[in-house]
């Protein structure tokens, strides 16, 4: 170890030993001073203030600040010995049981009542009591029994903030906080990345100071500070990185794409069967000025499920090839690729039948290119795309490569999110002389911090109206553990809408494995809750049980593509009453029959899922139902976030309350464990103003400098913070 000045390339091993470095290598991924540094506390405990321990979630790996309550010792069933009991709780009445076994009576005289600690372990749950399993802790010293030297980077912050780090199991977040004490003792900080101007301006603290003031707070505001500043750090280099993109992109030439009046646009607005929104024609109207220019369209357009997108889409694809082009559309599965085809060709009829008889004036083809056509279908659909024939292309992204080649392809509307990587937008660029025109839709309702930081060279458009007609769907939580009867009422209610003429969705958050033996089959895993209800078992007994006698199809993504088709057909024809699938059918299934929905193991989906899921219901004349089965007991995180879906049907509510409950980490997507991550505070949520005004600084610097050439250590930085990897994650989305 070494005393000498350390900058953020020192290695560790130098600063606290090669044994604790070793450690914080393999099980953190953090091997520099900069690396340690830049892992930042995920909160602060301050001594008698009480952690909530009844937030905590089962298999969470956490780190509490409680106080010992009681203890008890009492023997084994299984084994010889003796299990130790101790009861932990705050003010708040949040308990936690920590158990130890064998014979540890030294334990027991150490964690004594009224003793205050910090105790790391993962949550598990035992007869209804949440417990930590012979967990690491270290005590604050009270009692001048010795340990307050053997704890001196705790009881340096006793009274004040006390840093609680991600961590490991074998380094725990008292070890990481003795490493950064060391450390911060010999670090020489790096020249700021800011300027004087940008600093003063935005109120900013100079990066020295923020950085040690993050680990070592003297006072709350002192943190307040250090975060903002690191926040900010942080959005701006995010946003520097999508208006750079955004202002290479806008250099790049296209083909220009004009409105052609008397075309087939105008042609199928005139047989339209109803009269489009205010929003989509306003929509419309942004989309058709983009594709006029010489310069590519990258347009996010974002709407609720029935929103009207698709008709959105198709007059940008209609506006393509009226200029001469020929448009593409991705979707994310051969089964929605496949609907879409259905529903164009009805939308479009006789504009879509080029070469067949009763064709309109002008007309042009609609083709499906997918991995499961036969040889000479695809043959044939492949040349009609090559020799332009085609005027509109779908199928899945394998239409980027297997030996598509487009005639002249102007525009790619890519289907539910699937934005391009660096190795897609090669591949188009490979079937287009310039750049084609790129449209991305979603139905997942976006944030507007979300869409500025993760969609950022994107122009965004939003579709809020629905369209009239549409039916109110209620949704209501069924919580199956507490009250089994309001499950079997669910089974009843669904044979109800079924023998009203309507049909059902029953989802599950697995495929399942086929046939199993006892050994086999899945187990609890070690938080004791069972596996996830998976399609494949649950259909037979519903066959067998409650829906007996109906008729049930299944569909999952392990089924062959035409065998997926099949189900698909059959459920939308009627000659299905219940579809019990995985969420495959999450995104533009559209069966206006369908009436009812009921979601098993809920809290196992996202919030944003659940909204997506229940789009699939009341999308005809009749009202919908969603019914949200769980056995997540009342005051659980999970019911909570399942109450809130049953109480609203406002997706961009529900985008907003997706985002407050995801788990700290990285905003473009790397996980806290796994690859190192140096975007760790930002909130998209609770820091929509540090992003606006990141934004509007990258903006004005790109314009003045676009390759940051006259500020090299923002530039360094940046690369830091984003690195290609994260820079590509950005275009993925």
């Amino acid at each position: 170890m070494t005393s000498e000045p350390s900058t953020v390339d020192t290695p560790l091993k130098k600063l606290v030993g090669e044994k604790t470095a070793k450690a914080l290598a393999a099980h953190l991924d953090l091997h520099t001073a900069g690396d340690l540094i830049y892992h930042f506390p995920r909160r602060y405990d301050e001594r008698g203030e009480h952690t909530d321990i009844r937030s905590l979630d089962v298999g969470e790996q956490v780190t509490v600040l409680a106080q010992v309550q009681r203890t008890a010792v009492r023997p084994m069933r299984q084994r010889r010995g003796n299990l130790l009991e101790v009861t932990v709780g705050d003010d708040s009445g949040g308990v936690l049981t920590l158990t130890f076994f064998g014979n540890q009576a030294w334990r027991e005289r150490e964690l004594r009542p009224g003793r205050w600690g910090l105790f790391a372990g993962k949550v598990t749950e035992f007869r209804g009591r949440r417990q930590l399993n012979g967990p690491e802790y270290v005590l604050l010293g009270e009692g001048g029994d010795g340990e307050a030297a053997a704890n001196e980077e705790v009881e340096e912050f006793a009274g004040a903030l006390i840093p609680v780090y991600p961590a490991a199991a074998a380094v725990p977040t008292w070890v990481i906080a003795r490493c950064v004490r060391v450390v911060l003792d010999t670090f020489t900080p790096p020249d700021d990345p800011l300027s004087a101007t940008v600093r003063a301006t935005r109120k900013l603290v100079g990066i020295g100071r923020a950085l040690r003031e993050i680990h070592r707070p003297s006072s709350k505001e002192d943190l307040y500070r250090a975060r903002r500043r690191l926040k900010w750090d942080e959005a701006f280099a995010v946003q520097l990185t999508l208006v750079q993109r955004k202002h290479r992109a806008a250099a790049w030439p296209a083909q220009a794409r004009p409105a052609q009046p008397g075309g087939l646009l105008d042609a199928f607005d005139a047989r339209l069967p109803y009269e489009l929104t205010p929003g989509q024609r306003a929509v419309g109207a942004e989309i058709a000025a983009d594709l006029a220019t010489a310069h590519p369209m990258h347009r996010l357009l974002q709407g609720e499920v029935g929103s009207g997108k698709t008709v959105v889409a198709l007059r940008a694809m209609l506006q393509v090839v009226d200029a001469g082009g020929q448009a593409a559309l991705l979707a994310p599965t051969e089964v929605l690729a496949a609907q879409h085809h259905r529903g164009m060709l009805d939308l479009l009829g006789p504009l879509a039948r080029a070469g067949e008889l009763g064709a309109a004036d002008g007309a042009t083809r609609v083709e499906l290119v997918t991995g499961s056509l036969g040889a000479a279908a695809r043959r044939r659909a492949l040349a009609e795309v090559a020799e332009g024939r085609a005027g509109i292309v779908l199928g899945t992204h394998a239409l980027l490569y297997e030996g598509v080649d487009f005639h002249d392809l102007g525009l790619v509307v890519v289907d539910e999110q699937h934005r391009f990587g660096v190795e897609q937008r090669d591949a188009l660029r490979a079937k287009a002389d310039q750049p084609p025109h790129v449209l991305v839709m979603t139905a997942t309702p976006i944030p507007r911090t979300v869409a500025m930081t993760v969609y950022g060279d994107l122009e965004v458009s939003s579709l809020t109206q629905l369209p009239q007609g549409r039916s109110p769907i209620a949704s209501h939580v069924v919580p199956a553990a507490e009250k089994p009867a309001f499950l079997d009422r669910a089974w009843r209610r669904l044979r109800e809408e079924v023998a009203a003429g309507h049909q059902a969705y029953v989802v599950c958050p697995r495929i399942g494995e086929g046939p199993q033996s006892e050994e086999e089959a899945p187990r609890e895993d070690d938080t004791g809750r069972r596996p996830p209800l998976a399609v494949t078992e649950v259909a037979p007994l519903l066959a067998e049980g409650p829906l007996h006698g109906l008729r049930i199809g299944v569909l999952h993504g392990r089924l062959p593509a035409d065998e997926k088709d099949a189900v698909m057909r059959s459920f939308a024809a009627g000659d299905l009453d219940v579809l019990v699938a995985t969420t495959v059918v999450e995104v533009g299934v559209d069966v206006p029959n369908a009436t009812v929905m009921i979601v098993l193991d809920a809290d196992r989906f996202g919030v944003s899922q659940l909204h997506q899921l229940r789009g699939r219901v009341g999308r005809g004349s009749a009202p919908g139902l969603c019914l949200l089965v769980t056995e997540a007991v009342e005051g659980s995180s999970a019911r909570e976030r399942l109450d809130a879906v049953a109480s609203t049907t406002d997706g961009f509510k529900l985008a907003e309350l997706d985002l407050e409950q995801r788990r700290e980490g990285d905003v473009l997507g790397a996980t806290q464990s796994g690859r190192r991550s140096h975007l760790r505070l930002l909130s998209l949520l609770r820091d929509s103003d540090l992003i606006r005004d990141a934004r509007a600084e990258a903006i004005a610097l790109v314009e003045e400098d676009p390759e940051l050439e006259r500020h090299p250590a923002l530039a360094a930085s940046v690369a830091a913070l984003v690195d290609e990897e994260r820079a590509e994650y950005l275009e993925k989305g």
